[in-house]
């Protein structure tokens, strides 16, 4: 038998670490075969788990390292920039992730599922690239091949240095960086397939929506406007109140957090934003000890809940 395919997720996080650090980590905890690089400047969070390293660095020592090995002069105000330069983390970390055949970005406003239901050996062994969106590059989860081809497949967005070096977030790791695999997603389907006969970079790319994003301004998995408001983590496995069993591959629950990406009909009030906490138990918990909580427009709360 062959061994899975490896993969390693690269989040570099500055300022401080979100109250739901350590569901976040549980969820990572629970996907051994997986491995996270977290550079930072927070600290190591209460659950630290084997499968995921600490690079402790100032954001300052961060960006002057981005500056030398991207030669250009990158300077941002604020680590959210940093997500302008996701598309370019092989790149930039391949001391660290020459001996895995997968290096991904991602966010920390997630908690994951059973990540190798979804990532299967079929998925990995037949694509190069791998989105949890059908029509573009997800930056919440994007996985590339480690190859010199999706290595530097960021030097092909336009004016890449030029916009790296904007001090403004720009969104490139979804916007710019999806038309280098899809330059013509709104043609024809059959155009798009004789596009990708001749670019390697349209070819083996694997766009499959997770249905990850609660109110995001689309229909939910079983085709209705409403989208769950109960999920249910238990011991790696993630469900919610409105699909039965079934099982999904993380929960990015960015549009509780924030109104920045908010439809305009959910209200223009994020679920979170005028909470004092969004941790629902005792401050005294052994979070290393948690087997199963919930999600919810409250927060977390340890157990199956339907806390509203």
């Amino acid at each position: 038998m062959m061994k899975p395919a490896s993969i390693i997720i690269i989040i570099p996080y500055f300022g401080k670490w979100p109250e739901w650090v350590e569901f976040f980590m549980l969820s990572c905890q629970a996907n051994p075969s997986i491995n996270w690089l977290f550079i930072t400047d927070c600290g190591k969070p209460q659950v630290k788990p084997n499968n995921c390293q600490f690079i402790e660095t100032s954001f300052a020592d961060y960006t002057s390292q981005i500056s030398q090995k991207l030669a250009i002069n990158f300077n941002p105000t604020s680590p959210y920039k940093l997500c302008d330069i996701k598309p370019a983390y092989g790149y930039l970390h391949q001391a660290q992730t020459q001996a895995y055949d997968f290096f991904g970005f991602g966010d920390i406003d997630v908690i994951y599922g059973n990540l190798r239901q979804f990532l299967t050996d079929d998925i990995l062994a037949k694509h190069q690239l791998i989105s949890t969106h059908n029509n573009r590059i997800s930056g919440h989860l994007c996985l590339l091949k480690n190859t010199p081809t999706m290595i530097q497949a960021f030097q092909r967005i336009k004016n890449w240095q030029n916009l790296f070096e904007n001090p403004q977030h720009l969104s490139i790791d979804e916007s710019k960086f999806t038309k280098v695999f899809m330059p013509h997603r709104k043609h024809p389907t059959w155009l798009k397939y004789l596009y990708a006969y001749f670019s390697p970079y349209w070819r083996h790319n694997y766009f499959k929506e997770q249905y990850s994003t609660i109110l995001a301004p689309m229909p939910w998995c079983d085709g209705k406007q409403q989208h769950p408001e109960q999920w249910y983590w238990r011991q790696g496995h993630l469900s919610n109140n409105q699909n039965g069993q079934q099982e999904f591959m993380y929960l990015h629950f960015m549009n509780w957090k924030s109104n920045t990406w908010l439809p305009k009909q959910q209200g223009g009030v994020a679920a979170w934003q005028n909470l004092t906490t969004l941790l629902n138990f005792d401050s005294n918990t052994d979070m290393q000890q948690v087997q199963q909580f919930t999600i919810n427009p409250k927060g977390f709360f340890l157990g199956i809940s339907n806390a509203n």
